[in-house]
This record gives structure tokens, C-alpha cells and sequence, in this order.
């Protein structure tokens, strides 16, 4: 038994709750590879912002549990030697059952999600309730999922959105005992969050997409007031990022996000968490694809993976202070 404590990390409950008396959003951004932990962190101390680190299934099989717990060991250790001890949570992103959960909590995970939003109401109630009965011994933090979201990112995957039923709230968090919830209010799974057939198109060609549900966010606010709400598939998918990718030879058709002042208006609510993956992938892609098309002599990998790290710092500085609000409330 790994406890997370030991490693330097938090749990989300004071991020959580911070984070809704201040009005802003944590960050939850996904990593799978050393790159992708160093421009978070040197991001997220740079403009004294929270963050949480997310692995999903798919990254603890390509980078292996051990080396993901050990880099974020390593990540707390690096924000102390950058200057300031940011709160770090490791969380597992969409456990898919009780085993993969408590392996996470025995391996030194603050948080774990457990997403049992494709069963049937009483069992993703039941397997829920099992994982927070087994979490809140060691003091991790649970979240649940109620709604389902539409498309493709790692191993989860569906073909449509079911909005969460505000009626549904109470009842699933009083029987479960979770200690945030994600909701679905029409972001999306992916870099292709609507079809063309959803979006209205510009004159040149860019795609705009439907608003989110805002009502249904007020009325599972109203519900339950002040508790921890979180929006999963919350990546912009910034125009520029595939323009980039396309230009220099890669083909990812249609793509399309959630705009960025939709995620700061829920940020601003009962939205404390806000899920961002796809843009990581998108920024990385982009600048090793224009730097091996600028430098095709270039072999070394620290000759691309210099410059992808960099734009991935940008971006999630960029996403810290002016779209989640969470720069500056490191060290509330």
C-alpha cells in the first residue's frame, strides 16, 4: 500500500471547495508521457495555478502504474524545485470498475473517478458506493458520473450524449457518497465533439458549435447547491493547432471543440473541475509535425519534443489564467 500522502500529493476535497467560493475551475490535464508532466507543472507554477494530474486506463497501460505514480512523485518534486509547492492531485480518469479503482488507491492515487454512467441506474449507484466506501478509508476522494458522453477518447466511448437528469442528482450522491460529480450538459469526448450535421458553418469553413445545456447545470445547482461538479471533454480544439497538423500533412477533418467562453461561464458556477485532454494532443502533434517538416534532418527526439513541450506549456498557461480562472490560487 502506496499512500498518496507519502508522495507529496492532496485530494481534491479543499481544491474542490475553494475552488467553488472563488469562482474558478481546477485544471484536470492528462499526461502519459514525461514531456507532457514537465509543461504542466512548469505551466501551472508559473501563473501559481492547482492542477490535477489525470491518467487514464489507456496511459497507465502505455507508461506503465508504477512510472506514472514515481512522475508524479517526480512532478511535486519539480514544482518545488521551480519555486512553488503547488497542490498536486493524481487522479484516475474514468475507472472503469472496483478493481482498476482500488488498484489506483493502493498505488498512491489522491482521487479516482469511477465511471459507471453506461450502467444501468442502480448498478452505477452500487459500484460507486463500493469504490467511495473503499477510497474514504485512506482519505482519497471519489468522483462519479451521471449522463453519458458522446464520442471517442482512449477506451471510452459513445455514440451519443444523454444529459444528465437534474431530478436523478440527489438521490445518486446521497446513496453513493461521492465527493464530486460529472455531469453531462453536452461537451464531448475527443477532437470531433459535434458532427457537421450539429455545428452551423462559416463562410470559411470553420465549424460552431451547439451551446452547452446551461440550464441543466442551473437546475443540478439548484438541486445541490455548493457541491463539486465536474465537465468531462472540455478540450476548444483550437483552430490553429489543426490548421498546423493539416499543413503539414496530417488529415483530422472536421474537428471541433467547446468554446472557450462557454468553459469560463460554467467555471465561473458549481464547476470546479474541467477535463482538457485532446488540446494537450493537438498542441504536441502540431509543433513536432512543423519541426520535423522545418528541420527534416533533426533525429533526435530532444530536438522535437523541446519545442512540442514548449507550445503544451503555453497552452496550459493559457488555459489556467484566461479560460478556467485558476491562476493565482495556488497557495489560497
Amino acid at each position: 500500500m502506496v499512500n498518496y500522502k507519502d508522495l507529496g500529493l492532496v485530494n481534491t476535497r479543499d481544491m474542490f471547495a475553494k475552488a467553488i467560493k472563488g469562482g474558478y475551475a481546477i485544471p484536470a490535464f492528462n499526461f502519459n508521457n514525461m514531456e507532457q508532466m514537465q509543461a504542466i507543472i512548469m505551466a501551472c507554477v508559473e501563473v501559481k495555478s492547482p492542477v490535477i494530474l489525470q491518467v487514464s486506463k489507456g496511459a497507465r497501460a502505455y507508461a506503465n502504474a508504477n512510472i506514472l505514480r514515481n512522475m508524479a512523485r517526480g512532478a511535486v518534486e519539480y514544482a518545488h524545485e521551480l519555486g512553488c509547492d503547488i497542490p498536486i492531485v493524481l487522479h484516475l480518469d474514468h475507472g472503469p470498475n472496483f478493481e482498476v479503482a482500488k488498484d489506483c488507491i493502493d498505488n498512491g492515487f489522491s482521487s479516482v473517478m469511477i465511471d459507471g454512467s453506461a450502467l444501468p441506474y442502480d448498478e452505477n449507484v452500487e459500484v460507486t458506493k463500493k469504490v467511495v466506501d473503499y477510497a474514504h478509508k485512506y482519505d482519497v476522494t471519489v468522483e462519479a458520473e451521471l449522463g453519458v458522453l458522446g464520442g471517442v477518447e482512449d477506451e471510452v466511448s459513445a455514440e451519443e450524449s444523454k444529459y444528465t437528469k437534474p431530478e436523478e442528482v440527489i438521490d445518486f450522491t446521497s446513496k453513493t457518497g461521492c465527493d464530486s460529480l460529472a455531469i453531462s450538459i453536452g461537451t464531448s469526448h475527443g477532437r470531433c465533439k459535434f458532427t457537421p450535421a450539429q455545428c452551423t458553418r462559416t463562410a470559411d469553413g470553420v465549424l460552431i458549435p451547439p451551446p452547452l445545456a446551461f440550464n441543466v447545470l442551473a437546475a443540478i445547482e439548484q438541486k445541490l447547491p455548493g457541491f463539486p461538479i465536474v465537465l468531462h471533454g472540455s478540450s476548444s480544439v483550437p483552430v490553429e493547432y489543426v490548421k498546423i497538423i493539416e499543413q503539414y500533412g496530417g488529415k483530422i477533418p472536421d474537428s471541433v471543440g467547446i468554446p472557450e467562453d462557454q468553459l469560463r461561464k460554467a467555471a465561473k458556477s458549481a464547476v470546479c473541475k474541467i477535463n482538457i485532454d485532446s488540446d494537450g494532443r493537438l498542441a504536441m502533434t502540431a509543433a513536432i509535425r512543423r519541426h520535423l517538416a522545418e528541420h527534416p534532418g533533426d533525429f533526435d527526439p530532444r530536438q522535437y519534443l523541446t519545442p512540442a513541450r514548449e507550445e503544451l506549456k503555453k497552452m496550459y498557461m493559457h488555459k489556467c489564467v484566461d479560460v478556467l480562472g485558476s491562476a493565482g490560487h495556488a497557495l489560497d
